[in-house]
Order: C-alpha cells, then sequence, then structure tokens
C-alpha cells in the first residue's frame, strides 16, 4: 500500500457501541501477527496505523490476499515528508470513530503495552465509555534479537534483562553483563548510552549488538563492545529502526567476531547441574573421558 484510502466516520444506528481494539503487530513480518490480531484486523472497519512494524504487516496481508483490506486505512505514523498525528489527534480519533459505532483497529508495532502508548489510549477510550480491548503483540525488544541469534537470557550467561529507551536514564541500570539490556530507539543515543552502561560493571569491553530493521529487507547486524560500537556504528551508517542489545548473550551470535564468540551449548552445560549425568528421570552417559562416580 502506497499510503491511507480515505476515511469517513459515519453515523451508527441510535444505541449502536462500536469498539477499539489495541493490537500488536509484532515486528513487522506477518508471520509473527498472532491470530487473533489477524482476526481482528480481517474484521475491522477502520486501521488506524502506525508506520514501523504496523505498515508491513498490512502490506504483506494484501499481497497474501490478492487484494485490498476491507477496512479503511487511516495512517497516523511518521514517514518522511509526512508528519506524524500527534497522540492527542490519534486518541480523539479512536473515540470519534467508536462513538460512531465503527469496529477500530488501533494497529501499533511490536506490543501496545511495550513503549507503544497503548495504556493512555485504553485509558482513555475507558474514560469516554468505548469499549476497548488489548492484543498483545511480540515485541521487537525479544523477536528482533531472536532473528540475529541473541537469546535475551541463557544458562551461564544471563539471568535477567530489562528493555528501555535510549531516551531514558540508564545511569540508574545497574547489574552487569549478566544483566541483559536491551534498547530500543537507541540509535540517536547510541554514543552516550555506551559510555553510560561503560562506567558500570559492565565495562567497556561488554559485547554490543545493532540489529537494523529486523525482519526488513534492511536487516543488518553490527556487534562490538561498549568502548567501539559508537565509532562502529558511525562508520557503517547505522540508522533507526534498530534495536540494541548490550550483555554477553551477544557472543551467542553467529555475527559475533571470533574474539567474542563462545559456544553456547557448552556455556551451558558448564552450568547445568545434570549436565554429566543427565535428570533422575533422564540419565544420559557421562561423555568419553569424563570420569565416573567412583572416581576410576
Amino acid at each position: 500500500m502506497s499510503g491511507g484510502r480515505a476515511m469517513t466516520v459515519g453515523h451508527a444506528p441510535r444505541g449502536a457501541t462500536g469498539l477499539v481494539q489495541l493490537v500488536g503487530a509484532g515486528p513487522g513480518d506477518l508471520g509473527l501477527l498472532t491470530v487473533r490480531g489477524l482476526r481482528a484486523i480481517e474484521a475491522a472497519e477502520v486501521i488506524v496505523a502506525d508506520r514501523l512494524g504496523a505498515r508491513a504487516v498490512l502490506d504483506q496481508l494484501e499481497v497474501e490476499r490478492g487484494c485490498p483490506l476491507d477496512a479503511e486505512i487511516v495512517d497516523v505514523g511518521k514517514r518522511p515528508g509526512h508528519h506524524a498525528v500527534p497522540q492527542e489527534g490519534i486518541i480523539a480519533l479512536l473515540v470519534e470513530l467508536a462513538l460512531a459505532g465503527r469496529r477500530v483497529v488501533r494497529l501499533k508495532g511490536g506490543d501496545p503495552y511495550v513503549f507503544g502508548r497503548g495504556g493512555e489510549e485504553l485509558a482513555a477510550c475507558r474514560a469516554a465509555g468505548v469499549d476497548v480491548e488489548v492484543v498483545p503483540g511480540i515485541t521487537s525488544a525479544v523477536s528482533v534479537p531472536a532473528v540475529a541469534g541473541i537469546p535475551l537470557t541463557h544458562r551461564g550467561l544471563a539471568t535477567a534483562f530489562t528493555v528501555a529507551t535510549g531516551h531514558d536514564q540508564i545511569a540508574e541500570l545497574g547489574g552487569g553483563r549478566d544483566h541483559t539490556v536491551v534498547l530500543l530507539m537507541g540509535v540517536g543515543t547510541l554514543a552516550n548510552s555506551a559510555t553510560t552502561l561503560a562506567r558500570g560493571g559492565r565495562g567497556a569491553d561488554c559485547p554490543v549488538a545493532i540489529v537494523e530493521d529486523g525482519y526488513g529487507p534492511g536487516q543488518r547486524v553490527t556487534i562490538g563492545t561498549l568502548g567501539t560500537i559508537a565509532v562502529q556504528a558511525a562508520l557503517r551508517g547505522v540508522r533507526s529502526p534498530a534495536v540494541v542489545v548490550v550483555g554477553d548473550v551477544v557472543r551467542l551470535s553467529p555475527y559475533a567476531p571470533a574474539e567474542l564468540a563462545v559456544d553456547g551449548y557448552a556455556v551451558a552445560a558448564a552450568h547445568d547441574p545434570f549436565a554429566l549425568h543427565g535428570t533422575p528421570d533422564d540419565p544420559v552417559a557421562p561423555p568419553a573421558g569424563a570420569p565416573s562416580e567412583k572416581g576410576s
């Protein structure tokens, strides 16, 4: 779709009530849209869509169908030459459409509740007496690192993770390299974020990955350390949208250079109390050369 089609509010019969569904579109791959999200889109009369993630899903869905969607499409996301609709305007539109009896999908990239301002839209709809529900989506904070082969937790490397934006005050983020940090919207503040995180327990040699345009045609992975990543990003011309991952889990990526890479299976086995002899219900033979329980 090159752009949204004309939208008319219309008038519902007296007493009719519309519905707003806040739907997470995921990272922009139709295959990662939930079944419930797909059904909501197909049943919608109006779709109020963001650009990132949401527009890509709508484009792919129309290609798969071989025809345009039945719903009217309203673009509210920012793109070159087109200013984003202010949040207050989006909320006003959702309420207006629903009060007119329309079935509305507010299609948002990722998950509505992960830096998607979905909570604000839900509260505003409820305050206006509009029926509203949330259909969760797969957040880019998890899915985009995954496409680069980076799990956010891994036995022996990381047991927790934090998701923040590059605009947040990340100086207060504690933990070391075993506490993964995922930064959304963090390209513009990358140098400051890297310097700030390096001052803490992570250190300048902590691995960092930048995944640009995850699941899109421009997907690209850049891996370095907190001490080098800002220069690497500048030299490679890294651009948004991108997800930044900080922590030792980056070493598991197949894109990691040899000096950073580790064997994820070996790391996990070294921290698994059942690695040699299996679980009580599923015993396995010890590796060749391993000492027996009798110490022979």
